[in-house]
């Protein structure tokens, strides 16, 4: 009989999107399981069309609020309850929570693999070494290869559902054809990632005036103030050169937006990661957040890190050079055979001057350095 497996990889889209590779690898070692992701809503859609699940579980979880133990418990054991009636055989618990392990556990799942916690814990089976500064995409990996599983080279893929396409289409169709695009992601869910919104919108305006781009905004309801907010920030002839799909495309259509794009700006948020899947060059803004475990994943990539975790640090020029030096190398490189070369370019700002660190997709050998780096990023991925 076909074995039953449950991933839980639950909340944000940016994680969700990292855990295709290991979702292909567990499909790739077990061709004929049911293999459900059980993922929570909103972030859950960005799975949709990946060939190599059966099925989406939406887990929906009460809010994050003081004083909702108890109402946290019940909804665990509840979901538990229900996956114990689909008899899983196997979980991978890509989510680092107690309560994800937890219900695993409750579920009567035999065989539990995650991330060991610095204490033993029986409600595991398996348990997987987490290494510090090691990329997400890398980390989900090290689940399957820690369970004796082999893994290919980790690339990254995506997939765009056929009437999303259409409908990209006909909004781009709208939009002067021969500029090249630009989609820029200026909103996160944690405050202390953001980039100030006129430094963001400046950007955009040398992008627009200077480089000749159509720049393209999207994002849920939450993020529609802060496209507004700098839509009136720039000039009519800029503004003129933006625009904002947020009221046209669910995520999923999205999507379908980001793999028709030639450059992704945005600070670490998921967006910018759906982007890497498809190889679009993607500048990430980076605070408080470890590049080494959230930069865009195996594609042509710059990541601009302050000096420490204030964005406030970065500047509207350290910006424009990492884009410009992008964009350049991109011109200058020709695209090997089959897959386009794919690369990362790590701006490191803690030094006080800019250094590159250039890393192919697949080796761990870093293929150009203007500087030797501390801890090569090549090294922990």
């Amino acid at each position: 009989m076909a074995e039953r497996i449950l991933v839980v990889r639950n909340r944000f889209i940016g994680d969700t999107v990292l855990a295709i590779p290991f979702l292909r690898n567990l499909r790739r070692r077990f061709p004929a399981a049911t293999i459900d992701v059980l993922v929570e809503r909103g972030a859950g859609e960005a799975l949709t069309d990946c060939p190599y699940k059966d099925a989406l579980l939406t887990w929906h979880r009460p809010r994050r609020i003081c004083g909702i133990i108890p109402g946290s418990l019940l909804n665990i054991f509840g979901y538990a309850v229900w996956l114990r009636s689909r008899r899983y055989d196997r979980a991978y618990i890509l989510k680092r929570s107690l309560s994800s392990v937890l219900l695993a556990w409750l579920a009567g799942i035999g065989h539990r693999v995650g991330f060991a916690s610095r204490i033993r814990t029986p409600l595991l089976t398996r348990q997987v070494p987490l290494q510090k500064s090691r990329h997400e995409a890398e980390l989900f990996l090290d689940l399957l290869r820690g369970d004796g599983i082999d893994v290919d080279d980790g690339h990254n893929e995506n997939w765009v559902w056929p009437a999303a396409a259409a409908k990209v289409a006909t909004l781009l169709a709208a939009v002067p054809g021969n500029r090249p695009r630009a989609f820029i992601a200026p909103q996160a869910t944690d405050g202390q990632r953001l980039w100030p919104l006129e430094r963001m919108a400046a950007v955009i305006t040398w992008l627009v005036n200077e480089r000749g781009y159509e720049v393209f905004v999207c994002g849920g309801p939450k993020d529609r103030a802060v496209h507004a907010a700098i839509l009136a920030s720039l000039g009519a002839e800029t503004a003129a050169r933006v625009h904002d799909f947020s009221r046209e495309l669910s995520l999923r259509e999205t999507t379908a937006l980001l793999s028709r794009m030639d450059l992704c700006l945005g600070v670490d948020t998921g967006l910018p990661h759906i982007a890497a899947s498809f190889g679009v060059p993607v500048i990430t803004l980076c605070g408080p957040t470890d590049p080494r475990q959230w930069h865009p994943w195996k594609t042509r990539s710059t990541v601009v890190k302050s000096a420490s975790s204030s964005m406030a640090e970065i500047t509207v020029e350290q910006v424009r050079a990492a884009v410009a030096g992008l964009l350049d190398s991109i011109a200058v490189s020709a695209p090997a055979a089959g897959r386009p070369r794919r690369e990362m370019r790590t701006i490191d700002l803690r030094q006080g001057h800019h250094r590159y660190d250039v890393y192919t997709s697949t080796g761990t050998t870093a293929v150009a350095a203007a500087e030797p780096a501390t801890k090569p990023l090549a090294h922990a991925h």
